[in-house]
């Protein structure tokens, strides 16, 4: 298929896995015409263009952005690098993509192909955030992380400036990075090891450590906290761009999601289950101890209720001498204290003749309910 665009340059459809060789300036489209399949959660689709010189390519959304004045081609000249082997991704969700083709010299070949593949790099991504997802926790509180993430930070900041200065005074470091070529041989070994990128590198990673070991790992709960959620949001972001099918990733990130606070979820449904059936069936009754729980759950509370009395009576804050002045038997008190029983042999043997079986109460109780009867 070929058409012409405003400017009356041609536009070429461009087929997947068909490889376009051309010698003049042409614009190229891409028209998606299927939807994205599960299957394809890593494959990338790109566009390559290769050229056995330098070409200027330049993407753009639709085929009317291929007609646009000279000025906008200028200044995206500044964006798009001046490359001879150039690489575009294509959205498996986008309609068209279209791409121009300039010669900056006559008679330049250049190919243009559209393939689909298994990007492994896509793959890494996702990984790489299901583990600060799952691992955001301990990482936060690790010490090795800390000081690498900090270091890596460091460097990366001090590149990024580093690329500034020398796009803003490019004449004034090739001045100062000169004299690596004349002079005194240890001289010019200092000069080019402070210049070269990997004394840099070196440098500002020294610097990155010792800032770090300065202000040491974090310690505050909240500092912790904030580091893990951050790093569980990056985790998330990473898996949701690192899988091309917009629904899978959502549904993936919200199933990481559930599994990791699946408790939480859980504790909120128990409970409101609870309210739930409270409200409809009312409140239930309690249970009724039986005999026999009733017989031991008193003889365990009386047994805990004399140790906390001894317990008691041991301690500094009792007034032993006012105990003894207002009791009878001072000293089956002094053993009680000393741990012997609380009752003697002829007061058990009462308490059986009255209350055990056939004891006096027992009887006294029987006749009662059979006068009732009558």
């Amino acid at each position: 298929a070929l058409c012409l665009a405003d400017a009356g340059t041609p536009v070429i459809a461009l087929l997947e896995g068909r490889t376009y060789q051309r010698s003049a300036p042409h614009h190229f489209c891409y028209t998606n015409t299927h939807k994205p399949r599960w299957h394809e959660i890593w494959t990338r689709m790109q566009i390559r263009v290769n050229s056995s010189r330098m070409i200027r390519v330049t993407q753009v959304d639709s085929e009317e952005e291929l007609g646009e004045s000279k000025v906008w081609s200028f200044l995206s000249s500044f964006l798009k690098e001046k490359l001879n082997d150039t690489s575009i991704d294509v959205d498996l969700y986008s309609n068209k993509t279209c791409l121009k083709v300039e010669l900056l010299e006559d008679g330049t070949m250049y190919c243009v192909v559209l393939f689909r593949r298994f990007d492994p790099k896509l793959f890494l991504v996702f990984f790489l955030g299901l583990l600060l997802f799952f691992c955001g926790d301990m990482l936060s509180r690790s010490q090795l992380f800390f000081y690498s993430a900090g270091i890596s930070f460091g460097l990366l900041a001090s590149l990024l400036i580093l690329i500034y200065m020398v796009s803003k005074v490019l004449p004034k470091v090739t001045r100062c990075c000169s004299p690596c070529s004349s002079g005194a041989p240890s001289a010019r070994l200092s000069l080019c090891s402070l210049c070269s990128p990997t004394g840099y590198l070196l440098l500002m990673g020294f610097v990155s450590f010792g800032i770090c070991y300065r202000y040491g790992p974090l310690e505050n709960e909240r500092s912790i906290n904030l580091l893990s959620w951050a790093l569980q949001l990056l985790g998330l972001l990473l898996m949701y761009s690192g899988i091309q099918i917009h629904p899978i990733a959502l549904a993936l990130v919200v199933i990481a999601f559930c599994t990791k606070n699946l408790d939480y979820p859980l504790h909120w449904a128990f409970a409101a289950y609870r309210r739930v059936q409270s409200a409809w069936l009312g409140p239930s009754p309690p249970r009724l101890l039986t005999e026999e729980e009733f017989r031991v759950q008193g003889e365990v509370e009386t047994r805990r209720a004399l140790e906390e009395l001894r317990s008691y009576c041991r301690s500094p804050d009792f007034s032993a001498w006012t105990a003894v002045s207002r009791i009878q038997a001072p000293k089956r008190f002094a053993d009680f204290v000393a741990g012997a029983c609380h009752v003697t042999h002829d007061e058990v043997s009462v308490h059986e003749r009255e209350y055990g079986l056939g004891g006096i109460f027992l009887e006294d109780q029987l006749f009662d309910e059979e006068e009732e009867e009558e």
